[in-house]
This record gives structure tokens, C-alpha cells and sequence, in this order.
């Protein structure tokens, strides 16, 4: 295997420096059971999904779907979108991202100050709502029969999950192929299937757990409005073609808040901020974590860092307005954490 942990001393692009990010162990089980969160704030963008804006990329110029000054455009609630506007800056590329008011607005001011123009499907409203299906049909329209335009259309493009196979390669290396457990949030499916199809080319028997928002469709109904960015699969949205399930051998749903509460406490707890999904990955851990076998090893892909979210997730007053916040659900995360912590 090559090495997978350690990055160049010295790098000429930002695109360089994806990967090589680190696991934390978040808790123990008194029977040695382990929880390791995949830090992928760690890359450039601060989230994971630049790995695949670069493999869409690069997979487009081989087919020779860019070329020199073309145009990329793509529909995101904003980590993609974060990935795809740095490739884009250096490589010369202009993007057009298609977006709406979901999505967190510093993800939108990073997206803008690399020099992405920022189309609203939206822009006459002041909702929250997600409008995938609506993104998804305009990004598609917009590159429809233009030269050198190239519609990186994340949900159904097969390089999204090979960019992701470096992440399966990282941690199987880490761990020397001692990992029993993958735990991951379900969106595109990339992320998660991308790493796990890799992962078990070096470990054949882990367990690949797929977690949604409640509310998604992927793992089935009912459907409704939730608040958890960057994941999940909208009432109106289709599934891509990405999530492979055959590869995802439990899928379970996570409400916001719990997912947020999560989040929330891993803060407080740790000094670590990680993303709202994130939240809802590393609260069914924590809660599997006590069953599982003696000395296992769980590793919980954290897709991004919670920065971008202190507007929201982190905001009180936001929380309450949209009646998120519950110090009850908090409590007992924080007893469960405090017990599972070691030194």
C-alpha cells in the first residue's frame, strides 16, 4: 500500500494538501471497544468532499469534457461547491455554483470570495427549505449543448465515490486492517460507499452503517423538511446512483435534534467542533459503541468541521426559533460521553 498518512513537506496547489487526515479516538468502552472519528475538517475547504470536487475534475479533463477556460457547474448546499471552487481557482476554471437558502451562508461567502458566481434557485424567498430537484434541473439546464461546460452532477457521477477511496486506503493503513465498524452519513453516497468499497478491499468482514437525517428518503419513509446540511436525500429528490446498497449493511436515521445535540456536546466535551451530520454519525456510535465486541474498532467518517455552522447548530437563538434545542436530549449525550471518555 503506498503511504496514505503522510503528505509532501512542500506542496504548489491547495489541492495538494487533500487527505492525510487524522483519526481521534472519541471514546472506550470498559471492554476496550474503541470510537475514532475520521477528521476530514482536516483538507483544504475543511470537509471531505473536496477529495471528490478534484476526481470530478480530473476525470472530466482525461474525458476531455474540460479543457482550457472551461466552465463547471454544479448544484451544492455548499461543502461540494467549497471543493469544486478551489479546483476551479487553480486551475483556471470558471464555476457557476446552483444553490439555495439551506445552505449555511459562510459556505456561500468561502464559495464567493474564490471567484464563484452563485445562482439562487430561490433568491425570491426566505425560507430554509431545501429545493434539490430544482438545483439539480437548473445546474443540468445551464450546461446543456455549451462548449467546454461541464455539469459535474455530484449524485450520479461515478468519480464522486473514487475520490473517496484514498479515505478507505488512510484509515485501513492507520489501523493496520483492524477496523470492525464504518459509520457514515448517507447524501450523494459517495462519501460512505466510496470509502467502504476500498476499506474492504483490505478488511472484508467490516460492518458498513449508512446514517440519514429523519426525514430523508434513502433508507425509506416517511419523508419531511429537516435541517441537517449536506446529507440526506429530500422528499422530490431522486437517490443517486451512488448509494450502493450492497455495500451498506445497516442504514439508520438520525433526527436533528439528536444530531445537533451530538455536535453540541462533542464541543463542549472536547474542545472539538464538528458539522450537524456529523453529529448524527457520532450519535448512533456512541450509542452502538457499548455493543459491540471486546478491543473493536469503529471508525465514524466525520465529513466536515463545525465552523461553518456557529450561525446555526451553535446558535441558541437559532436552535430555539426552530425548536432544536433541547437541554433534556443534551443531558443525557453528555452523561453517555462523560462515561465513555478516558484520559
Amino acid at each position: 500500500m503506498t503511504d496514505a498518512l503522510h503528505r509532501p513537506p512542500v506542496v504548489t496547489r491547495i489541492s495538494d494538501l487533500i487527505g492525510y487526515t487524522p483519526l481521534f479516538e472519541l471514546a472506550r468502552a470498559d471492554n476496550g471497544a474503541r470510537l475514532l472519528l475520521k477528521l476530514e475538517m482536516f483538507n483544504p475547504t475543511g470537509s471531505a468532499k473536496i477529495r471528490m470536487a478534484r476526481q470530478m475534475v480530473l476525470d472530466a479533463e482525461e474525458r476531455g469534457q474540460l479543457r482550457e477556460g472551461g466552465h463547471i457547474i454544479e448544484s451544492t448546499s455548499g461543502n461540494t461547491g467549497l471543493g469544486l471552487a478551489v479546483v476551479a481557482a487553480e486551475r483556471g476554471y470558471r464555476f457557476t455554483a446552483v444553490v439555495d437558502n439551506h445552505a449555511a451562508a459562510d459556505k456561500l461567502r468561502g464559495m464567493k470570495a474564490m471567484g464563484t458566481e452563485l445562482v439562487y434557485v430561490d433568491a425570491d424567498t426566505d425560507g430554509e427549505e431545501l429545493h434539490t430537484a430544482a438545483r439539480e434541473e437548473l445546474a443540468e439546464e445551464m450546461a446543456r449543448g455549451r462548449d467546454n461546460t461541464f455539469f459535474t452532477e455530484q449524485h450520479n457521477n461515478p468519480s464522486n465515490a473514487v475520490g473517496y477511496h484514498a479515505v478507505g486506503r488512510e484509515i485501513a493503513q492507520a489501523l493496520d486492517n483492524r477496523v470492525d465498524v464504518l459509520v457514515g452519513a448517507v447524501g450523494t453516497g459517495g462519501g460512505l460507499c466510496g470509502t467502504a468499497r476500498e476499506l474492504k478491499a483490505y478488511v472484508p468482514d467490516v460492518t458498513v452503517v449508512g446514517v440519514e437525517p429523519k426525514g430523508s428518503i434513502a433508507f425509506g419513509p416517511p419523508a419531511h423538511d429537516y435541517y441537517q446540511s449536506g446529507t440526506g436525500t429530500p422528499e422530490g429528490a431522486t437517490i443517486g446512483l451512488l448509494v450502493d446498497y450492497d455495500l451498506i449493511d445497516e442504514g439508520v436515521k438520525v433526527g436533528d435534534i439528536e444530531a445537533f445535540a451530538t455536535a453540541r456536546v462533542v464541543a463542549r466535551r472536547t474542545g472539538l467542533l464538528i458539522g450537524g451530520s456529523a453529529g448524527g454519525v457520532v450519535h448512533d456510535a456512541l450509542a452502538r459503541l457499548t455493543t459491540l465486541p471486546p478491543d473493536a474498532v469503529m471508525v465514524a467518517f466525520i465529513n466536515d468541521g463545525g465552523e461553518k455552522y456557529l450561525d446555526t447548530v451553535f446558535n441558541d437563538d437559532w436552535m430555539t426559533a426552530r425548536d432544536l434545542l433541547d437541554e433534556t436530549v443534551e443531558t443525557g449525550i453528555d452523561e453517555s460521553l462523560a462515561k465513555l471518555r478516558r484520559p
